[in-house]
């Protein structure tokens, strides 16, 4: 489509008719056969896409000018995508690969720092390729924090973020370990070398990020409710799918992820049973069929390295249920009666697999 043809649809109206009615579309995939009826599922099928719709709003129309890039929040505690660790703070910048960008900052307190360029296509294919990357043990920090990192496809001296001509986004992921008292880190991008100001909005420009708005939130709720039907072949059980399917998503390298489905009824409980391995983070979440963590701001639905009780012999026990059985690391099913979940180990001297099986609530001891 020319750049006449974009403009003549904004000033028209046609390009946000055309991009409410492939929203109003998305509504096919909460309302799916394969999709539960139930009516918490649905509304929250049906507010997940607008959550959804905020998100690609900010990163397709508001930060899609790569001279004048910004950090901005992918995914936060009301606006969640693929299983939204509820221990990290996530920062994404959309960039150029063609072009130079240098980030500074300062870092915070939370135990896990990574950043990685990307080729994102969420919007068309649901991929995501590693372009680079760089691990808090790789970077050269300042004595109080500091962090300056060069982003391009030809290597600097220093802290170098390797970036190949169609990386366009950057994503910053830190970890706590306390995410109560752990503060995360601060960090600004700009490009190098660039105009002086941005241009004025173009028509042109509009018309393409409604349009990738709406493919997104299609794209991302097909993805993740095709991987929800995927874990639900092996109900409240951790089966070990293949590690290529989530990094091909964005998934960081050093994670093994242990998605699950599970699946039950109000007088029954999800036992999990597993001896942590030695590695530096792991955390176990509990999210609704639509993969957004449940509401770690208010429920007990998360437990990791640091927050974990574990038996004497080292061995860990969680309860997912829906009441609190006084023992164990309880999981809050916040009203619901199915859903997935994710075991995440990090840089592990072995990625075991919980032995998981559903009891009745009044047998746990």
């Amino acid at each position: 489509m020319s750049d006449a043809s974009r403009q003549n649809n904004v000033t028209t109206g046609k390009a946000w008719a055309d991009f409410c009615d492939q929203l109003k579309s998305a509504g096919d995939i909460i309302l799916a056969d394969n999709a539960p009826e139930d009516p918490l599922t649905r509304a929250e099928g049906f507010r997940y896409l607008s959550r959804l719709t905020k998100l690609a709003l900010e990163q397709y129309v508001e930060a899609t000018d790569t001279d004048f890039p910004f950090f901005y929040k992918l995914s936060h505690e009301t606006a969640k995508i693929g299983a939204d660790n509820p221990d990290s703070a996530y920062l994404n910048a959309q960039i150029d690969g063609s072009k130079n960008y240098r980030i500074t900052g300062k870092r915070g307190s939370m135990k896990y720092f990574s950043i990685v360029a990307n080729a994102m296509r969420y919007d068309s294919d649901g991929t995501a390729q590693a372009t680079g990357s760089l691990m808090d043990e790789d970077i050269d920090w300042g004595p109080n924090g500091e962090l300056e990192i060069i982003a391009s496809c030809e290597e600097q001296e220093g802290n170098w973020l390797r970036l190949e001509p169609d990386a366009n986004i950057i994503i910053v992921r830190q970890n706590a370990l306390d995410r109560t008292n752990e503060k995360a880190g601060e960090f600004h991008i700009e490009r190098i070398d660039g105009p002086e100001s941005p241009v004025p909005l173009a028509p042109e420009t509009l018309e393409r990020g409604l349009a990738t708005t709406a493919q997104f939130v299609k794209g991302v709720a097909n993805t993740f409710a095709d991987w929800t039907r995927m874990f639900a072949e092996y109900p409240n059980e951790f089966h070990p799918f293949d590690q290529q399917i989530y990094q091909k998503a964005g998934g960081a390298k050093d994670l093994f992820y242990l998605h699950s489905y599970w699946k039950l009824k109000p007088d029954e409980a999800w036992l999990i049973e597993v001896t942590p391995p030695e590695c530096d983070y792991w955390n176990f979440q509990l999210n609704n069929w639509w993969m957004e963590s449940l509401d770690y701001r208010f429920a007990q639905v998360t437990v990791n390295k640091h927050s974990a009780k574990l038996d004497p012999d080292g061995g860990l026990r969680i309860v997912v249920s829906a009441s609190d059985p006084r023992t164990g690391n309880w999981i809050d099913t916040c009203g619901h009666r199915e859903g997935t979940a994710l075991l995440r180990w990090q840089d592990a001297d072995e990625n075991p697999i919980p032995e998981a099986r559903v009891v009745k609530l009044e047998e746990i001891e």
